[in-house]
């Protein structure tokens, strides 16, 4: 149980620290793990990563903010750790699928992410059928190819779907 209480305190860190520059390096000093492993701790229990935790809590916030608000847009864009209001705008508009003018307008749907909330549930204990086969001999080969840790959950990287193309094409499985 020590892992839920490194991730929610990696949670209740991000959480008061959202409007100021934090990584998930930060995160990960906070709660004593290198940042290689509370990457993928944090991507396999939250299912993204701690950056896009941040960017997508940054974002739902500075949505509400200018709906509720007089705060202008170039406010907005720095007070959410945007470098220039045009990055702010573009990153808003994708995450909300309008501008962030068009935000201001009270009756505008905006995209709201909430805080993550940890749950712990059990399945199971019920009666399962099986049978065990036996197949024969098997032979099994492999192909390594590093990939980069803070790519693998990247929506926009194609590398690994390309690996698994060629190794199609290569007539490996």
């Amino acid at each position: 149980m020590e892992w839920v209480k490194l991730l929610q305190t990696a949670l209740d860190y991000m959480e008061a620290h959202l409007l100021e520059k934090i990584s998930y390096e930060d995160v990960a000093r906070e709660v004593h793990m290198s940042s290689y492993n509370f990457h993928r701790t944090f991507s396999l229990m939250a299912g993204m990563t701690a950056s896009e935790y941040i960017r997508n809590r940054r974002l739902s916030l500075a949505g509400q903010e200018l709906q509720m608000t007089n705060i202008k847009v170039i406010d907005a864009a720095y007070k959410y750790g945007y470098e220039t209001p045009e990055s702010f705008a573009k990153a808003f508009s994708r995450f909300h699928g309008v501008t962030p003018k068009a935000a201001k307008l009270r009756g505008t749907r905006l995209s709201l992410f909430n805080a993550l909330v940890i749950k712990i549930t059990m399945e199971g204990g019920k009666n399962m059928d099986y049978r065990i086969v036996d197949t024969g001999n098997m032979r099994f080969a492999a192909k390594v190819k590093a990939f980069k840790n803070e790519t693998i959950n990247d929506g926009a990287n194609h590398e690994i779907p390309d690996f698994w193309t060629a190794c199609r094409k290569e007539k490996i499985f």
